[in-house]
């Protein structure tokens, strides 16, 4: 049996057991309720007779006389007939008067008339009211005893009994059942309804799942979202984190998200944006790290759950990428330059087999004096770091394929070795394609100049063009998506944010040091501590 089934029965069978007992204590206090009326009834007639003063002075002058009243003349005489019509008038089962000696004066029994009750007549000759269930001659009754005093006052000189038959005390006893049973019923049935309005609630909220499932399904979410590397976070339709692992937390840098609006993270704009949207597929910048969002609608059926966010981190894969860049442009140098030396050597050994000894060694010896590949940079000499050397003239010859002339700038002045190359080269390969890219669309002069100096063990880049300059520091710098928009030149993707991250991962920093425009070009900056060793001013 289903859960929700169970439950349906268990709460039927548990209003169905409230009511019986409710009903219990209602018909019960219907009873009582319905004797203590008999019995106030009875009270109340027996002291009506009992003060009557026609019944008061009869009973005196009997009780006054010693004899025995005769029978015969009590049947036709007035308390009789006073007893009958009272009796008529409350459709009671008796009403009984009796002299000092409890002989019988008026009852419904003719024949019994003159004889002594067959009840205790004590406590109304004691002067007291008694109300009580009795079996008397004429059966079960609810019958009430009170005292007649005589018309000068005294003790008392007789008693009045009125009693109703048992049956009559209940007569109202069926309409009384039939109105609970009624209320039962509806309850029952307005119980019923409510459980079974309950459990489609129920069924509703957990989509079908059964509560015995739930645990099952609880721990498989656990294993499941919080055994990835990815992080998952779940908003509702409202914008309401449901879901958010340990590893979504990380990547956020958020605490407690869950229960929270997602506006109240204290997340970026551009992150809200792409949890809120589409995502983010070339990755954000998220403090320290850059994060590939990818948001997807949930639905179960036609119905619209909310959206779940899987968050990758793809810092490293990042990096990564931009490092191999980095280390393709060295490696297309290092084939130039390959290709290069292999011309010269050419040449050298054509001089030779043409007997020009003298042109051969003039021409070797510029060769060690220039070294293998003449990169055709201006000032490339001043940068002493040979990777470097060999990154710029990679750079160099891209730029000049694309009408942009790279050159060395005369401030340029680092004379140690480079040991960390991959961010070095990161940064200031993303910083000289930006530049690249701003002045290769503009007008004529299109040059690129390049400062490189050593402070202690950090390395300083400055890097201007002749573009038409950054309209808007702070966009530059702002994750985003990457775009085909030809004029969004610097800080394409997630480019200029990954190298500041970079660089302030060491300590360091990379800004706009002249955002140019009005025909001038922009100049960047970067500091890149602890990458150098040997001696640096």
């Amino acid at each position: 049996m289903r859960f929700a089934t169970r439950m349906l029965v268990v709460q039927v069978a548990t209003q169905v057991a409230v009511v019986a007992v409710c009903t219990a204590v209602f018909a019960w206090l219907g009873v009582q309720q319905l004797k203590a009326e008999a019995d106030s009834s009875a009270l109340n007639i027996a002291r009506s007779v009992a003060e009557s003063p026609e019944v008061r002075d009869l009973v005196t002058q009997y009780s006054a006389d010693p004899g025995t009243p005769d029978a015969t003349g009590l049947r036709d005489g007035v308390l009789q007939q006073y007893a009958a019509d009272v009796t008529a008038r409350t459709d009671g089962l008796f009403v009984v008067i009796t002299d000092d000696h409890g002989i019988r004066l008026a009852h419904p029994d003719p024949d019994r008339l003159g004889q002594v009750v067959s009840t205790s007549f004590a406590d109304a000759l004691a002067g007291r009211e008694v109300v009580t269930w009795e079996v008397g001659t004429l059966g079960e009754s609810a019958r009430a005893k009170v005292p007649v005093y005589p018309p000068a006052g005294g003790a008392p000189v007789g008693e009045v009994s009125v009693g109703f038959e048992r049956a009559s005390v209940f007569d109202d006893l069926p309409a009384l059942v039939a109105g609970i049973a009624v209320a039962v019923l509806l309850a029952v049935a307005i119980g019923a309804l409510v459980a079974l309005l309950m459990r489609r609630r129920l069924e509703r909220l957990t989509l079908g799942v059964q509560p015995e499932e739930l645990a099952a399904l609880v721990q498989t979410q656990t294993a499941v979202l919080e055994s990835a590397d990815e992080g998952v976070l779940a908003l509702d339709d409202a914008g309401v984190v449901r879901v958010c692992t340990a590893a979504a937390e990380r990547l956020l840098g958020t605490t407690d998200a869950v229960g929270r609006p997602l506006a109240a993270l204290a997340l970026p704009p551009a992150v809200v944006t792409a949890l809120a949207g589409a995502g983010a597929s070339t990755g954000l910048p998220i403090g320290d790290r850059v994060v590939f969002i990818d948001v997807r609608p949930v639905r179960r059926g036609s119905r619209t759950l909310g959206r779940v966010a899987v968050l990758r981190d793809r810092t490293d894969v990042a990096a990564l990428s931009g490092r191999l860049d980095s280390v393709r442009a060295m490696g297309d140098a290092l084939r130039v330059q390959r290709h290069e030396n292999a011309n010269r050597l050419h040449a050298a050994v054509g001089l030779l087999d043409a007997g020009r000894t003298d042109e051969a060694r003039a021409f070797l010896a510029d060769l060690v004096d220039r070294g293998s590949v003449d990169w055709a940079v201006p000032g490339i000499d001043l940068v002493g770091d040979a990777m470097l050397q060999s990154f710029l003239g990679a750079k160099a010859l891209a730029a000049r394929e694309r009408g942009v002339a790279l050159r060395v700038s005369d401030d340029t002045y680092l004379r140690g070795t480079v040991d960390d190359v991959e961010d070095v080269v990161a940064v200031l390969g993303n910083l000289v394609d930006n530049a690249v890219t701003a002045t290769a669309s503009g007008p004529e002069p299109r040059e690129v100049e390049i400062a490189v100096l050593g402070d202690g063990d950090a390395i300083v880049l400055t890097v201007s063009d002749t573009g038409e300059g950054i309209a808007d520091i702070d966009a530059v710098f702002t994750p985003r998506e990457r775009d085909d928009d030809p004029a969004a030149v610097h800080g394409l993707g997630i480019g200029l944010p990954l190298s500041r991250e970079f660089a302030r991962r060491r300590g360091g920093d990379v800004w706009i040091v002249e955002p140019g425009g009005d025909r001038r070009g922009a100049v960047v900056a970067a500091r890149l501590p602890g990458v150098l060793r040997g001696e640096n001013p």
